[in-house]
């Protein structure tokens, strides 16, 4: 019989990975389950069980502030990629273009409110500049696909051909002061 305050190492419990990582019998100070609990002698111990806890949370989770009025918003959510995105709920007229998550790529809602309809799945909305976090009305195209790659091709070139520009400039100047390349 197991008592409380036990402690035992991983792999005479059975728990593989880390053999010598070190475990506790505890109780839950609400429902007294009884369980095994990862110690550390520098961490406090859990005093309730998940079950427990997160119906103890649950209150204070809900009076949380969310979104704007939330300590950790950080100007809103952005892709992998550094698109915005934009919270949309499901009576606002632009709701058929949000994804999974009700999120709407903030670039396509501005464009979409400028042409005052929603966007089609295949309509693409391109940065002038480059910057996929710049959604001014002016620094935005709306593109096809097809278009969209020839814009990027072309912008892409362009900016292999300054680079090499620079790179002649610099070489020219290295020349004309008598310097050997």
């Amino acid at each position: 019989m197991t008592q409380l305050g036990e402690i035992k190492r991983a792999g005479e419990l059975g728990i593989t990975g880390y053999p010598y990582h070190k475990y506790i019998w505890v109780t839950c100070v609400d429902c007294n389950n009884e369980r095994w609990v990862s110690y550390s002698p520098s961490k406090n111990l859990p005093q309730r069980c998940k079950a427990c806890y997160t119906k103890y949370m649950a209150p204070i989770i809900g009076r949380l502030n969310r979104g704007k009025r939330s300590n950790n918003y950080k100007n809103g959510r952005k892709t992998e990629e550094g698109y915005k995105l934009v919270y949309v709920t499901s009576d606002d007229f632009f709701a058929p273009m949000r994804n999974s998550n009700k999120y709407v790529m903030e670039h396509r809602l501005v464009m979409a409110k400028a042409l005052s309809r929603n966007l089609h799945n295949w309509e693409i909305v391109h940065h002038k500049n480059g910057i996929k976090d710049d959604n001014r009305l002016e620094n935005l195209q709306l593109v096809s696909d097809d278009r969209h790659k020839q814009i990027t091709i072309l912008e892409n070139r362009i900016k292999i051909l300054k680079k090499r520009v620079m790179q002649l400039e610099a070489e020219i100047v290295l020349l004309k002061s008598g310097v050997k390349v």
